[in-house]
Formats: structure tokens, C-alpha cells, sequence
């Protein structure tokens, strides 16, 4: 095909749609897990049996959610997600962007092979780590305890790695305007770096908060009661012995779903921003 024909108004539009009709077909198989997994929260044990499978259950119920709730102590296990989530996803924020700040804008001697050394520790397996972790909970009374939970995901390599990016790409005329000012590291941090790197703090959130609300093999080891329990933990316990009702899992699925889905729609609109300001630079 000649390029005039590539550049004619008919082949432009030929190539939009077969464009979005791949788009469309990729968004419909990626969403099909969510609508079965919402569907099958709504039938019966008897509907979840029926060939073909059914995506809009004959006879919706709200039954599982109930039973859910009454099996279980959910509201515990929500409260106990909660709680990890956000002052680990607060935690990592703030020590992070610290680390970041000394990495990126505080010249000492020795700092690119420290934050390189500091960078492969990434390589070291979390399986490797869990174990000394774990003795060293035993060691401080903190097994079974909000603070086994918490403290040892408070410091991120990959946070610190993304918001250094993200501070090496703000202009350092700013920094040295808020020195010549009387300005100190402290406040350059607080009221220069920070404001100016909302995006990638975003981003950060998202990702932290999403990791630490699905983590389920350190609250598996470091917690032994279903008072300390998080949402994953409780979740396992809707897989029976000798059977699963997948009605009855799939609402507690659901459950679990959706304030991962209210943080990301909360903060969508600078995640792909803060992405972009976090790229590689020196």
C-alpha cells in the first residue's frame, strides 16, 4: 500500500477502529474476573452449579453478604486491614521521602555507592528476610500485635528509589532561592520538595496501601489470633475442608475489593503523573 493511501481519511479511520475494537476486547477479558467474581457474590450455592454459567443470577440474594458477616468476625477483620494499611501506607510515606531527600539533595561523602548498596537489597527475596524478621518480633513482644504488623513494612527500598527519582527531577534554583532565604534542609523538604512531589506521593499511596491491605503471608506468621486477623486471613477461612460455598467467598471477596478500588479512584487522576515524574534521572 502507497503512503497515500496509508495517509487518506479512510485508512486513518480503519486503523481507529480496529485500534479500539483491540482496546475494547483487551478491557472486556481483563474485566471479566471482576463481573464473575460480582456475580456469583449475588447467586445461591444451587445457581453457582448451573450450566451454562450464569451471569445475571435468576434469583439475586444478598444472603451471602449476611452470612458473611455472621459467620466471621468481619468488622474486625476490616478495622484490623484498615488500621495496618493506612499507618503503614502513612509510615513509608514519611521515612521514605526522608531517605529520598537525603539520597537525592544532601551531598556526603560515599552517597551514590551507599544508595547503590542500599538498591540491591530489591534482589534479596522478602521469603529470605521473613524468617529473621520474625525472631526479631519474638524478641520485642510484638508477636500477635499491631505493631508485628506495622513496623517492619514502615521502609520500602522501591519507595525510596521512586520519590528520589521524582526529587532529582525538580529544579534545584528553587532549593538554593529557599537557602538564600534562610532556608534549611527541614524547611526546603516541607515546603519546597514536598508540595512539588504530590503526584509521586500519590503514587507511592496507591501502591503501598494496595500491598500491605493484600498481604497475607507476614499476618499469617506473625499473627496466631483471629482478633489480630486482617482481611486476607479471614478470607482463607471462607475455603472449607471438604468443600467452598463460592457464593459465600465471593462476597467476602468483594468486601475486600472495594476500598482498594475507593483509593484508586480517589487518587487515579495523579497516579499516571506521578509515574511519569518519578522516571529515571540524574
Amino acid at each position: 500500500m502507497d503512503k497515500n493511501k496509508k495517509g487518506s481519511p479512510l485508512w486513518t479511520l480503519i486503523k481507529n477502529i480496529l485500534t479500539y475494537t483491540i482496546i475494547c476486547l483487551g478491557g472486556i477479558i481483563m474485566l471479566m474476573p471482576f463481573i464473575w467474581m460480582v456475580s456469583t457474590s449475588f447467586k445461591t450455592g444451587s445457581d453457582n452449579m448451573v450450566l451454562p454459567p450464569q451471569f445475571i443470577p435468576d434469583n439475586p440474594t444478598l444472603d451471602n453478604f449476611k452470612e458473611v458477616f455472621e459467620m466471621f468476625p468481619m468488622f474486625r477483620f476490616l478495622i484490623n486491614s484498615v488500621i495496618v494499611a493506612v499507618v503503614t501506607t502513612l509510615g513509608q510515606m514519611l521515612f521514605c521521602s526522608m531517605a529520598a531527600y537525603a539520597f537525592a539533595r544532601i551531598e556526603f561523602w560515599g552517597r551514590e555507592k551507599l544508595f547503590l548498596l542500599y538498591l540491591a537489597t530489591m534482589m534479596v527475596p522478602a521469603q529470605v528476610t521473613m524468617i529473621p524478621q520474625f525472631i526479631l518480633m519474638k524478641q520485642f513482644g510484638w508477636l500477635d500485635t499491631y505493631a508485628g504488623l506495622i513496623v517492619p513494612a514502615l521502609f520500602s527500598v522501591f519507595g525510596t528509589f521512586l520519590l528520589r527519582q521524582a526529587f532529582l527531577g525538580i529544579p534545584k534554583e528553587l532549593e538554593e532561592a529557599a537557602f538564600m532565604d534562610g532556608a534549611n534542609h527541614f524547611t526546603v523538604f516541607r515546603k519546597v520538595i514536598l508540595p512539588l512531589a504530590k503526584p509521586t506521593f500519590a503514587t507511592l499511596g496507591i501502591l503501598t496501601f494496595m500491598q500491605s491491605w493484600n498481604s497475607y503471608l507476614w499476618p499469617l506468621i506473625v499473627t496466631s489470633s483471629q482478633d489480630m486477623a486482617t482481611l486476607p486471613l479471614g478470607l482463607s477461612l471462607l475455603q472449607g475442608q471438604h468443600g467452598t460455598d463460592y457464593g459465600l467467598m465471593m462476597a467476602g471477596v468483594l468486601i475486600s475489593v472495594i476500598p482498594i478500588l475507593a483509593v484508586y479512584l480517589f487518587a487515579q487522576k495523579y497516579f499516571i503523573q506521578g509515574m511519569a515524574m518519578s522516571g529515571m534521572k540524574e
